[in-house]
């Protein structure tokens, strides 16, 4: 069965992640309101909770961070984050479940 915040589209697959900047570590929380929420060690401020979060997600996935684009909620907790390059949902899956 796919997770919620998981989706399979023509271009790649979208995750949808609540973030949580400013933690002491990152890393998957659990599932908050149908979105993969995930602490992000890195503060709001001066997007680098989101080049921590594209990074992280890079070292997680095992592919480059050109693989890796942030769709929506550059200024928001809530974000939509787009893989492609031969990802599959099983990969992810396992890469991104605690």
């Amino acid at each position: 069965m796919m997770p919620i915040w998981l989706k399979e589209t023509a271009e790649g697959i979208t995750l949808s992640i609540y973030c949580q900047p400013g933690a002491k570590q990152t890393r998957v929380v659990g599932v908050h309101d149908g979105c993969l929420k995930i602490s992000i060690q890195a503060p709001a401020l001066e997007n680098k909770a989101n080049q921590a979060l594209i990074g992280w997600l890079s070292k997680q996935l095992r592919i480059q961070q050109k693989q890796i684009q942030l769709i929506s909620g550059q200024n928001s907790r809530f974000k939509r984050v787009e893989v492609w390059g031969g990802m599959g949902i099983e990969q992810i899956i396992k890469a991104l479940t605690p």
